[in-house]
């Protein structure tokens, strides 16, 4: 083996210099441009793949994209502006996002396109604002929704027919629920029945000629009634169980709906060609589960519902053939026209999104988007509003709701504030939350006949004043929580229903309706949650913090956790412990946080000095000694 030495007085002896290396026809390149070209060799092909432009011809030779591909096309002026690259026709297996090219301006000269899975047709949401429920229109291209109806009532449930002119929807706007209709060409509204039964749900023949809906009275029935005469009255269902949210079929010869025939709510489907027990059918098949919610695809050859069961919320397309499969999360699934998405809305402990997934594998096309507030009907058509609308939508579209206690200077003061009317330990809030504690006492007085809030647990708690162990860090310290008070349970006048949002167990408060007439409230769907079973002697019930109840409560109810946050005030999940621990469920517990953080709302109450907790020092003590004992004899004895 050569020295390093040996290894340069070779390199001497040689005509070799390594700074240059000799090419024929008298080319010399140095080492740094052996360096130069090594580089560009290796890097060029990547840099060519960033940096070159797809022309129109190569377009053609790419395979077609999911998504819209953005590229710079030159035009006969010097503006570039953004457009996407021309595609061939996907196959139903290669159907993405179908919502029209939306353009925003980011910069002179460039203009952003923003693909969205809705691409035609009308869809209309029943969204709840400022403590009511009312309809808006979302259609293809147009600016966010807009507001169909206005007032102080609820409209739940939207339903469009199949020619896409009329409205179908359920209101509270003259006392009782009732079915109306709203014509979207020239906006006149027509009140379809009159009486003290909640009537809603309604659904459209395929012919527009009959409508099918659900009414509450003794019983929950499906009935089906002509548009046009007030003759013709047909009870479908006549089952003394609950039978609800009917969707006809555009077939025409069946209609899905929700009963409780076989003990929990399930997928049932009449038949109108069959007669008798016949007629009747469960396609769900699932007791440890519970369904609502069905919708046909516009072919009418799928229906679509939502399943829940603890902290799974799903989504399944049925199919005569093929039988049922999931589709994706949600709790309210509608078809978009061409049947390619399934458009649902998505729960979730105090908000509501809207996702949509494509229905041949339930892939997702549009991400989760929060709806600005919670959601009680979904309808999608392949029509569209009329342009320009009738005079009265358009005043209605203009309408701006806000809620009375919304301060647009932020001009609150960090301190408390007396509650004038309220029996609590120390009925006080932050002056940030009282305005809109009080807004929601006085429309849930309104809506339930009885002041619900006018007793409370605990508003405003001070540091002096410790919780249970579990609650050293709760809201209640900052003035920005209550707890309703818990004695009405007791009573039968207030129930509560478990929702699972992944590991965490949030609580639905239902309270009844003082008025037991139809005026006020509507029929709780939900089984509700019986704590007192922990107390009947069974271990078991103890140990699971006590059991369903078994069955729907009777009557008219008002869902108040639905009020509450449409007035910012949120619900707080259970603690670990609420199985033993009566008040670590913490379903009588509602924040407003205003974006919040428990340690920063604590400093709008309190100086830091306040909240900082000395170390505990603890005092000396003597070094341990040995304890004496009796002298133990270094032999045994005898």
């Amino acid at each position: 083996m050569r020295s390093r030495h040996d290894w340069r007085s070779l390199i001497e002896e040689s005509d070799f210099q390594p700074s240059q290396i000799k090419l024929s026809r008298g080319v010399v390149l140095t080492f740094s441009s052996v360096l130069l070209l090594i580089a560009i060799l290796i890097f060029w092909p990547i840099l060519q793949f960033k940096v070159s432009p797809v022309s129109a011809d190569d377009s053609t030779s790419q395979p077609p994209s999911s998504t819209a591909t953005l590229t710079e096309v030159s035009t006969s002026t010097s503006t570039n502006t953004v457009t996407p690259t021309s595609t061939a026709t996907p196959t139903p297996e290669e159907i993405a996002s179908t919502e029209p090219i939306i353009p925003t301006q980011t910069s002179p000269g460039k203009t952003q396109s923003i693909s969205s899975p809705m691409q035609s047709g009308l869809i209309v949401l029943a969204m709840y604002e400022a403590g009511h429920s009312h309809l808006f229109a979302y259609q293809a291209g147009d600016q966010p929704f807009t507001r169909l109806t206005s007032g102080p009532w609820d409209d739940i449930h939207p339903s469009l027919s199949p020619d896409g002119r009329w409205l179908a929807f359920s209101s509270n706007r003259s006392g009782p629920w009732d079915i109306y209709i709203l014509d979207l060409h020239n906006g006149e509204l027509t009140r379809l029945t009159e009486s003290q039964q909640f009537e809603s749900s309604p659904s459209w023949s395929p012919d527009g000629n009959l409508i099918a809906f659900e009414s509450f009275g003794e019983d929950s029935e499906i009935i089906i009634r002509s548009v046009f005469d007030d003759q013709t009255w047909i009870n479908l269902s006549e089952h003394p169980a609950a039978d609800y949210q009917p969707a006809w079929s555009p077939l025409g010869r069946q209609m899905a709906f929700i009963s409780t025939r076989s003990g929990n709510p399930e997928v049932w489907l009449a038949d109108f060609d069959k007669f008798g027990a016949e007629r009747f059918s469960n396609i769900s098949q699932t007791p440890d589960q519970n369904e609502s919610n069905p919708s046909w695809s516009p072919e009418g050859d799928s229906l679509a519902w939502a399943s829940s069961r603890l902290s799974n919320h799903n989504i399944y397309a049925w199919n005569a053939s093929t039988g049922s499969s999931y589709v994706g999360s949600g709790d309210w699934p509608v078809w978009s026209p061409d049947s390619s998405l399934i458009l649902t809305s998505l729960e979730d402990a105090n908000q509501t999104m809207i996702t949509a997934y494509r229905s041949i594998d339930g892939r997702l096309e549009l991400p989760p988007l929060v709806l600005p507030g919670q959601l009680d009907g979904l309808t999608w058509n392949s029509q569209s509003l009329p342009l320009p609308l009738p005079e009265n939508l358009h005043q209605v579209s203009l309408e701006v709701y806000e809620l009375p206690w919304m301060r647009t200077d932020s001009g609150y003061q960090n301190n408390l504030v007396q509650l004038s009317g309220v029996q609590a330990p120390y009925p006080e809030l932050h002056d940030m939350a009282d305005d809109a504690f009080q807004t929601l006492r006085a429309e849930v007085s309104t809506r339930a006949g009885w002041d619900f809030l006018g007793t409370l647990d605990n508003a405003f708690v001070p540091l002096s004043a410790p919780l249970s162990p579990g609650l050293g860090e709760d809201w209640l310290y900052t003035g920005r929580a209550f707890t309703f008070d818990t004695i009405p349970m007791n009573a039968g006048w207030v129930a509560v229903v478990p929702e699972y949002f992944g590991h965490e167990i949030y609580w639905r408060v239902f309270i009844k309706a003082r008025f037991q007439n139809g005026s006020l409230g509507k029929p709780m769907r939900e089984i509700p949650w019986n704590f007192n079973a922990r107390f009947e002697g069974d271990p078991l019930l103890y140990e699971q913090g006590g059991q369903y109840a078994g069955i729907v409560p009777a009557g008219y109810w008002i869902d108040f956790t639905e009020m509450a946050l449409a007035f910012g005030w949120q619900r707080v999940p259970a603690l670990p412990t609420w199985k033993s621990a009566f008040y670590a469920a913490r379903f009588n517990e509602f924040i407003i946080s205003d974006d919040h953080s428990w340690e920063e709302a604590m400093l709008d109450l309190y100086p830091v000095e306040m909240l900082t907790t000395p170390t505990p020092i603890q005092p000396p003590t003597l070094t341990p000694t040995r304890t004496p004992s009796w002298p133990i004899a270094s032999t045994p004895a005898p």
